[in-house]
């Protein structure tokens, strides 16, 4: 394969996991604040709020490194 292949290969991995990273932020942050809502401090749903936001803005972080990312190649 040539070296143009490679890197195109490379890239198509990288963003077709981006989705998957996305996803998993959300539902991370989201189940941190469930778990710290029902079973730690019991302000439902509060740290649930919270939590969700900040995973969604863990996924938003993700799309501007990938658009960094893709950029400087």
């Amino acid at each position: 394969m040539k070296p143009d292949g490679w890197r195109n290969l490379k890239e198509m991995a990288f963003f077709s996991s981006l989705g998957l990273s996305i996803a998993l932020s959300i539902f991370i942050g989201l189940a941190i604040g469930v778990w710290l809502d029902r079973w730690v401090f019991g302000t439902t749903p509060w740290l649930t709020l919270l939590f969700l936001a900040l995973g969604i803005a863990a996924g938003y972080r993700n799309i501007g490194m990938a658009i960094r990312r893709s950029r400087k190649l």
